[in-house]
């Protein structure tokens, strides 16, 4: 069965293809984040409490830059990619009004599978925030 809004399968990926991807954090992506997750840490959405930290105020989620990489895969591969594994490794926080630089690269193709693994980098201002790797699903064999 064919699907009309699928851009890219497995056959149009190949070792090397890369994508860039960008955004700015908002305090209401924190806090909308914050409703949609359930996490209430007040890291995020207190300043005076986030003052006292090793962070000295606060900062985003996490879980809310590594959804950028998200953003940059569909952007990239297109509709009906799904996720098979991610890894991430937190290197420095992101603070509301940091523009967040996520680049994805084609690291490995298994053919046998329909799958592509990526290299997955988030930075701000040059300093790499999360970096680590992707494995993603062709929708269509």
């Amino acid at each position: 069965m064919k699907n009309d809004n699928i851009t890219k399968t497995f056959q149009d990926m190949s070792l090397g293809m890369n994508s860039y991807f960008e955004r700015i954090v908002t305090e209401e992506h924190i806090n909308l984040f914050s409703e949609v997750s359930g996490d209430k840490n007040p890291l995020h959405l207190d300043e005076d409490f986030a003052k006292k930290t090793i962070f000295g105020g606060r900062i985003a989620h996490g879980m809310l830059t590594a959804s950028h990489i998200s953003a940059a895969i569909v952007n990239f591969a297109g509709p009906g990619w799904i996720y098979i594994n991610q890894s991430l490794k937190f290197r420095s926080p992101v603070r509301i009004g940091d523009r967040v630089d996520t680049h994805l690269e084609v690291d490995k193709l298994i053919p046998e599978k329909f799958l592509v693994q990526l290299s997955t980098v988030c930075s701000v201002d040059k300093t790499i925030i999360i970096e680590g790797s992707a494995t993603i699903k062709s929708p269509v064999n």
